[in-house]
């Protein structure tokens, strides 16, 4: 059955730390492009950042670019996003997706590209 779940998120202050995972089965994990969303509430989905198949390009919003840093461990099937001096805007409900077939090694942040999405995981920035 293919799943994502998300975890790690949490209540953190101003320039705190979150590393957030997405444990992925069903699929090779490698064979995908994959990302990371996020929403606030009131909010639509965005894009935070993705990594192409195979490993192959990766791309942040630039909200995050210098903060966030995403990667996987190909052998466990884990996507995962190291966030860093977060912000109170950082906060939202973050969720991990796994892009269509047809996505090849370039990745975009579209909320189109992306097929099946976990449930999300919850962090707040706030002193």
């Amino acid at each position: 059955q293919l799943q994502l779940v998300e975890s790690g998120g949490g209540l953190v202050q101003p320039g705190g730390s979150l590393r957030l995972s997405c444990a992925t089965s069903g699929f090779t994990l490698d064979h995908y492009a994959t990302g990371w969303f996020r929403q606030a509430p009131g909010k639509g989905r965005e894009g935070v950042s993705c990594i192409g198949r195979a490993d192959g390009t990766i791309r942040y919003a630039d909200s995050v670019k210098g903060r966030f840093t995403i990667s996987r461990d190909n052998a466990n099937n884990t996507l995962y996003l190291q966030m860093n001096s977060l912000k109170p805007e950082d906060t939202g409900v973050y969720y991990c997706a796994r892009g269509k077939f047809w996505v090849g090694p370039v990745c975009q942040m579209s909320v189109s590209w992306f097929d099946y999405w976990g449930r999300g995981t919850q962090v707040t920035v706030s002193s």
